[in-house]
């Protein structure tokens, strides 16, 4: 059912295609939220200020990875399957290495100087209101982003490998990859946060008197909120490392070969060329986040913070279906043009974004309907005023919801079509000129305080979608996609 060759992306029914590669990408992504939300669980029941620590670090992590894993994702990904769509394997080989060489060099130098530095990044980001946050607060934030950061290279390196496979239309392996990532995410979480004895995955057990000879000559204490980060480090690379033993026994045509691994310098300018806007495009983001963050804790303390991180994570579940989308058309629009077949690229485009703004209309419903429910199902132990912020903010973020879904999908035809540089200019628009101008002026000179950020949030959503979508038809009308494919196909 789920089977696609690369004829069928290029010959057969664009929905089904469309379905048929986004619904293993749907599954993989869900767990990777799954594996966030197991984290803020396993986090909360520390303390609350540990889950203030992770809403700390979560700007500065996504510019980290926006440099060290998105960039060459996106750029293998769509190098990738324009050279699968016009049968170029020799030449996806090649892409492929030379994703996998860019994110190990990215992330050995970048993440070692991350580590280097998580104090003073910290330090940075309070400097506007140190009280807003303790020293221990502080502390945390810093222990689980230098950690976060080491292991980057080894993130970088997994996620390009599914970058690979979902370009070469086998969206299957990245999620066998990410499952396998998250059994021992699951697994590891309570005992390296608790320790081997004290964790809470073994409390059963002890209820029922059941005490194994293992358990009584082992003991691990633990180590705190370091354990979470480093959970998700070995995950990483453990589903990283089934994925590349899958490339190395010859799957998809062996997509690897001893005459890829070579260092291309036009492989590699036309990778980063491509991956780089994106990279962009998320830090463009993330700066503005990193804002938001000293508004959030200026204007409402640590409870306005707690609410904005269960905001993220709620979020985050309620978009996958559109990321989803996202990845599936960028390959799927980067395959057709490859094969030289801008009109099929086009209405690819135009499918997903009904899709995706479809979903995101009927999820936002929900989110409007129960948002306390959905408030005490992440984090149960938030107190009243984070409670009572985060409420407010999951109503406020539903409104925007189908525009999100329309601005990923109009993203991935413009990404398929190598197109990168128009999604950083719209993301670059859209955060710092419209969310951080209302957020900060709303917030602290109009005095609206927190609520100011989240109405930020959801009209920049709104703004972007109408301007991308009203830049596409433009642009498809000029021949975008026919020079994309001129373009593809003579790689």
């Amino acid at each position: 059912m789920f089977d696609l060759e690369p004829e069928d992306i290029t010959d057969g029914p664009l929905f089904r295609g469309l379905v048929v590669l986004s619904v293993p990408l749907l599954a993989q992504n869900v767990v990777q939220v799954i594996q966030q939300v197991i984290d803020l669980f396993w986090v909360g029941r520390l303390s609350n200020d540990a889950v203030a620590a992770v809403g700390l670090t979560v700007p500065l992590i996504v510019i980290l990875f926006a440099v060290s894993i998105v960039i060459p994702f996106v750029g293998t990904q769509v190098l990738v399957s324009q050279r699968v769509g016009s049968e170029n394997i020799s030449g996806a080989r090649r892409a492929m290495f030379s994703g996998l060489l860019i994110a190990a060099c990215i992330g050995i130098v970048l993440g070692g100087l991350a580590f280097v530095t998580a104090r003073p990044l910290i330090d940075l980001l309070l400097s506007t209101r140190p009280e807003a946050a303790t020293n221990h607060v502080i502390e945390l934030a810093a222990a689980y982003f230098g950690v976060t950061a080491l292991g980057v290279c080894i993130s970088g390196i997994s996620d390009t490998t599914e970058a690979a496979f979902i370009g070469w239309g086998d969206s299957r392996t990245a999620l066998y990859m990410n499952a396998t990532a998250l059994s021992v995410n699951i697994l590891l979480d309570p005992i390296l946060i608790f320790g081997f004895r004290e964790s809470p995955l073994f409390e059963p057990l002890g209820l029922m008197g059941v005490q194994s000879t293992l358990f009584s000559v082992t003991h691990f204490a633990g180590i705190g909120i370091e354990g979470a980060a480093l959970a998700n480090i070995i995950g990483y690379g453990i589903g990283g490392a089934l994925g590349l033993v899958l490339v190395a026994r010859g799957r998809n045509e062996g997509m690897l070969s001893r005459s890829a691994a070579q260092i291309n310098r036009d492989d590699i300018r036309e990778l980063i060329d491509i991956g780089a806007p994106s990279g962009g495009q998320l830090i463009a983001k993330q700066t503005v986040e990193l804002v938001l963050v000293v508004v959030v804790f200026g204007t409402a303390g640590a409870a306005g913070l707690a609410a904005y991180i269960v905001g993220f994570r709620v979020s985050s579940v309620a978009v996958v279906p559109s990321d989803s989308l996202r990845q599936a058309a960028q390959s799927v629009v980067g395959q057709n043009l490859g094969a030289g077949l801008s009109g099929r690229a086009h209405r690819a485009t135009w499918i997903g974004v009904g899709a995706a703004a479809g979903v995101l209309l009927l999820l936002g419903i929900v989110q409007w309907a129960i948002p306390s429910t959905l408030v005490h199902l992440f984090v149960p132990s938030l107190s009243p005023e984070a409670t009572r912020l985060a409420v407010d903010y999951l109503v406020i973020l539903a409104y925007g919801y189908p525009a999100i879904g329309a601005a990923y999908l109009f993203q991935a035809g413009f990404n398929g079509a190598r197109r990168t540089k128009t999604s950083f200019v719209a993301s670059l628009f859209q955060y710092w000129g419209v969310r951080f101008p209302i957020a900060a002026v709303g917030g602290i000179v109009l005095s609206f305080g927190v609520h100011a950020v989240f109405w930020a949030i959801t009209i920049s959503n709104i703004v972007a979608a109408i301007g991308l979508g009203g830049y596409y038809h433009y642009s498809t009308a000029d021949g975008m996609f026919d020079r994309a494919a001129e373009t593809a196909t003579a790689d």
